[in-house]
């Protein structure tokens, strides 16, 4: 009764918000019906959820049984966000070719899990990716740390999906900009509440199948319309253009240090990502984590092809067609993050834009909703599980914090979201990325593969690197100038990495091996055991002595 009743109040916030918000554009009724399908399917799927979800491990992981095909899927459907549909799309349309130094970053991160991280993640984690960070080094410091990282790069990559969810909704209904964060909001605070990481994983699910197949149907079409040659697609957008600057790099990032920057964020900041690393304790062995990233690996790959094409395509398709160009501001209405859906329109007509639009809009609650699970995880498992409670907490009583932060995480995505309205969401997560590589990254790798770490080194390292990353895009233009409105950047470069992610290592080692108290030599001492276990997973569920 109380799903039907919030679906009914849910359909009429949107149609009365509609009719009284949307002068400026017609209904687009078929992408209403197709969003609210989908918006019940979800819901159906979380009640189904819910009442399967009894346990933390439920929780947290869905019970352990999700297989590696499975996981595969939903992995992909985590990290195809908005990010990645809407926002390198867009950088393709606005800058061309060099739109896809985003595309290669994300991607090439995946070879670093699939043979470094993936196998001993699962043998000695628990729940969290702090479970193996902890692992043989003190619980409390470690987890604090790991639990600031985690709602860092959480804060970072909620916000680019907000803006996504807010400036979709927004072209598609006529609402208000804040109306649209905030119905996604509410949205992604009750697929996480109620249905924990079992219905996450299956929106997760339904959500890739569904994207992979509208965004190849958009890419053959693209194709269709140019003769299936790349060539004239090419030329066609260079015409357009009227440059060929669009087919060479540096149009984006122009000077080495920002590109090497991003580089290293993109690269190593998948492996840090907390809601990506969560995924490989849903399965129940290595051997299914191996293969989860092995598919992961192949769909992820060929849907950033799919995105390249649809960036292309829509130079060709929107620049000349003044249904899709806004007169007032310039440029395609929306702006460019609408580059995706504006093309699936001139593709499809009504019935496909309502159809992408509900699919991205899957995207977004998707990936929102892992992120979330992730922050609430940090929270209740790390924070005040391990730390405040110190272990001795049941499991009822966790579950009820994870669901309190979930709520609290839902208000300052909404908080946030607004704030960066105007943000390129693909630039957005890159921060997101950063701050993983400079604090999570570093602290798992070398807990897993150096010996002689230490939790002082791990923590000094972690902290310096985190910091060094959050200070750096602070005074970065995307904050210091566009959100607080100085007028220069005291940073000059758009991404940190390059200094947090070296400031990080660098500071692990030499605070480690400064260490020589009695309890950095029983640390090193317990490395042989702890690399044992990561390689042959005998009773891999991890806890540390300490």
């Amino acid at each position: 009764m109380k799903w039907g009743l919030l679906l009914l109040t849910l359909s009429n916030f949107l149609f009365a918000a509609d009719a009284q918000f949307s002068g400026k554009r017609d209904l687009n009724t078929s992408a209403i019906i197709m969003f609210l399908l989908f918006v019940v399917a979800t819901l159906g799927i979380t009640y189904w959820a819910a009442k399967r979800t009894k346990t933390a491990k439920d929780f947290y992981t869905a019970g352990g049984g999700i297989t590696g095909f499975q996981n595969g899927l939903a992995i992909a459907g985590d990290y195809m966000s908005a990010a990645s549909f809407l926002g390198i799309s867009g950088l393709v349309y606005l800058k061309g070719f060099d739109g896809l130094i985003y595309s290669i970053g994300f991607l090439v991160g995946w070879p670093i899990i699939l043979f470094l991280v993936a196998e001993q993640l699962r043998n000695l984690g628990k729940y969290t990716f702090s479970d193996v960070a902890s692992y043989r080094l003190k619980q409390t410091p470690i987890r604090t740390l790991a639990a600031f990282g985690s709602l860092a790069t959480v804060a970072l990559y909620l916000i680019a999906q907000m803006v996504g969810a807010g400036q979709l909704i927004q072209i598609l209904f006529g609402l208000p900009y804040e109306y649209a964060v905030i119905m996604v909001g509410i949205l992604m605070i009750l697929y996480v509440t109620f249905g924990g990481m079992l219905a996450t994983t299956w929106v997760q699910i339904i959500k890739a199948v569904l994207l992979l197949s509208g965004a190849s149907f958009m890419a053959i079409m693209i194709m269709y319309k140019v003769g299936f040659s790349f060539e004239n697609l090419f030329a066609q957008a260079v015409e357009i253009k009227k440059t060929v600057a669009i087919l060479a790099p540096g149009g984006l990032v122009s000077d080495p240090i920002s590109a090497v920057s991003l580089g290293i964020a993109l690269m190593f900041g998948t492996a840090g990502l907390p809601h990506i690393l969560m995924r490989f304790f849903t399965v129940s062995d290595a051997k299914e984590a191996r293969k989860s990233v092995f598919f992961a690996t192949g769909f992820i790959g060929y849907f950033y092809i799919l995105t390249f094409i649809i960036g292309f395509g829509a130079i060709v398709l929107l620049s000349a067609d003044p249904q899709y160009l806004d007169a007032v501001k310039g440029g395609i209405i929306g702006g460019g993050n609408m580059a995706a859906i504006h093309t699936a329109h001139a593709i499809g007509g009504n019935i496909f834009l309502g159809f992408i639009s509900a699919v991205a809009f899957a995207t977004i609650l998707a990936v929102v909703s892992g992120l979330t699970l992730a922050g609430a995880s940090a929270v209740s498992h790390d924070l005040y599980a391990n730390v405040f409670a110190r272990g001795r907490v049941d499991e009822v009583t966790e579950m009820k914090v994870s669901k309190y932060s979930t709520i609290a995480l839902g208000i300052v995505a909404i908080i946030l979201g607004i704030a960066f309205e105007k943000q390129n969401i693909a630039f957005m997560v890159g921060l997101a990325f950063a701050i993983a590589a400079s604090s999570n990254f570093p602290i798992l790798f070398l807990s897993m593969f150096w010996g002689k770490l230490t939790t002082k080194g791990a923590v000094w390292g972690g902290s310096l690197g985190l910091l060094t990353a959050i200070v750096l895009v602070v005074l970065s233009k995307a904050v210091w100038v566009d959100i607080l409105g100085n007028k220069t950047a005291i940073y000059a470069y758009g991404n940190p990495a390059i200094f947090s992610v070296t400031i990080a290592f660098v500071g692990i080692w030499l605070f480690s091996i400064m260490d020589k108290s009695e309890d950095a030599k029983a640390e090193m001492a317990a490395y042989e055991h702890q690399f044992i276990r990561s390689q042959t997973g005998i009773g891999a569920e991890g806890a540390s002595s300490h």
